[in-house]
């Protein structure tokens, strides 16, 4: 579609724009418009101030020029192995997952959710930040499912608990559903595969330790409609294909913008 079809130029508010480009989050552009970080036409910026084709903006001694663009968001998948951290710096040095990632120029990957040191399996990356809350919000109702190694004793009150939901520190929790995958010879663990349909913190360990389950091996397998393939190695990713990104956007219920602004970075942060 051209501009001609357009009967007036998009405007969309700073804050969204340059979080779907991938230049924060939604929280950190709106830390950094409270406290005078950023500028629009050698202007401070509201918050809510909206943005329209041609504004420069400035931010980190960076500028970007403001244009309209049909630009869908890429969607990265990362199979987490074991010891790195979903954070972009870790203060301890420890490895981090954005460490595995693909440079990609003019954009920054944000992590759809988090996995703790501890777990592993499927990441999603994208950059988009307004798909990445999309998938994020809980209104979504977009389900994760791990796999699980649990020991102790587990009846069927145990499950109808978890089920149920239980009471934890930051509020009531529970699993949407939990499936049996078998125990292992010899041993005292049995696996499961669980539902959920939030992302607390450490949400699926506490559940299990809730009931006097201790969980000692969790992997995320799927994320909505995106399943870890088994193909995918521990510490590679792959980005989703546009079949895929369709099918996606579909089972989430995203509607892509067919025309929207984008920042086009400058060479100098100057005004």
């Amino acid at each position: 579609m051209s501009k001609e079809d357009y009967q007036f130029e998009p405007t969309e508010r700073i804050q969204k724009t340059l979080a779907r480009c991938g230049l924060g989050s939604r929280r950190q552009i709106e830390t950094a418009i409270k406290l005078g970080q950023i500028t629009v036409n050698r202007q401070p910026v509201q918050l809510g101030q909206k943005l329209q084709v041609g504004d420069k903006i400035i931010w980190k001694n960076r500028a970007w020029k403001v244009e309209t663009d049909a630009v869908l968001p890429r969607v990265l998948m990362y199979n987490k192995p074991l010891g790195q951290v979903t954070t972009r710096k870790d203060e301890k040095g420890r490895p981090t997952v954005f460490d595995s990632l693909p440079k990609i120029k003019g954009q920054k990957w944000l992590n759809i959710g988090r996995l703790d040191i501890n777990t592993t399996g499927l990441l999603l990356f994208t950059t988009d930040g307004d798909f990445a809350n999309h998938m994020m919000h809980p209104s979504a109702n977009i389900d994760r499912e791990y796999a699980c190694r649990v020991f102790g004793e587990i009846t069927e009150e145990t499950i109808e608990n978890l089920l149920k939901g239980v009471e934890l520190e930051d509020g009531k929790a529970r699993f949407s559903d939990i499936q049996e995958a078998g125990g292992e010879e010899k041993s005292a663990n049995r696996w499961f595969h669980v539902a959920i349909m939030e992302g607390k913190n450490r949400e699926v360990r506490r559940l299990w330790e809730s009931q006097n389950i201790q969980v000692n091996r969790l992997k995320r397998v799927r994320y909505g409609g995106v399943f870890l393939p088994k193909s995918l190695r521990k510490g590679k990713h792959r980005e989703l294909t546009p079949k895929e990104l369709d099918i996606l956007f579909k089972d989430t219920h995203y509607e892509p913008p067919t025309q929207s602004l984008v920042v086009k970075s400058l060479r100098k942060g100057r005004s």
